[in-house]
């Protein structure tokens, strides 16, 4: 007896709001992207529904990275809040999503061994990652500081943007969307060549934060709206 294969549980991204795999001045887009095409291959139940809980089995982090001692000193840089929602594409919420998040510090470098040939000091006081859980409503927040605009090594002299790495986690690991979140009206955005890859300018323009008016935000800090919308025509894109 033969059997049809299993369709996909959702409609595939369409490659127009999407990143390109591989970035003309980006080395590292070529050696992480296979030669070989995608196969296709029907997933399991264990992929489609589990685990359950992953923000009991994975850490959960303090929503304040700007220091790393709630008495301690600040991180340099310009202090921000980072906000949004998690939601599907009617824009109901999902609860409980698993938020991500990683960024250099102010100074343009990462907290990571890969970055160790930058010439930009390290930020002892600053929190360089965290993980957070999207509440009732599918809203988070956090505390951070304005990641700094680096050089691609290695390039032909193009710089990335001040941006933040996000991973959200659905309800298993295969329901996952890794994505960058860059800043309004930042002269280098329009020169990054990995935002610059997608093709559908919409799509572009949803991974361009929001900037909050100052007379509705903290007196101490910006405030950016982000949110993350995982299916639908207005999907956040995977960068």
């Amino acid at each position: 007896m033969s059997t049809s294969p299993q369709p996909p549980a959702y409609d595939i991204y369409d490659d127009r709001t999407e990143s390109g795999w591989r970035i003309d001045g980006y080395p590292r887009t070529f050696t992480r992207t296979p030669d070989s095409p995608r196969v296709a291959r029907a997933l399991t139940l264990t992929e489609l529904t589990g685990p359950f809980g992953l923000h009991r089995r994975l850490r959960v982090d303090t929503a304040d990275l700007s220091r790393v001692r709630p008495d301690g000193q600040r991180a340099q840089g310009q202090l921000i809040v980072v906000r949004g929602r998690v939601c599907d594409e009617d824009g109901a919420p999902i609860a409980g999503a698993l938020v991500e998040m990683w960024q250099a510090n102010a100074s343009g470098r990462y907290a990571h061994e890969y970055d160790e040939k930058s010439l930009a000091p390290l930020d002892p006081n600053f929190i360089a990652s965290g993980r957070f859980v999207a509440d009732a409503e599918g809203r988070f927040s956090f505390t951070t500081v304005k990641p700094g605009a680096y050089p691609v090594p290695d390039s032909g002299h193009w710089w990335r943007p001040p941006h933040i790495h996000f991973s959200v986690f659905g309800p298993s690991w295969m329901a996952r969307l890794v994505t960058q979140m860059f800043f309004p009206s930042d002269p280098l955005n329009p020169a990054d060549r990995i935002l610059a890859s997608i093709p559908d300018p919409a799509a572009r323009d949803r991974a361009v934060a929001r900037s909050v008016p100052t007379t509705e935000g903290r007196d101490d800090a910006l405030v950016f709206e982000h949110d993350f919308v995982l299916r639908g025509h207005r999907r956040t894109p995977e960068l």
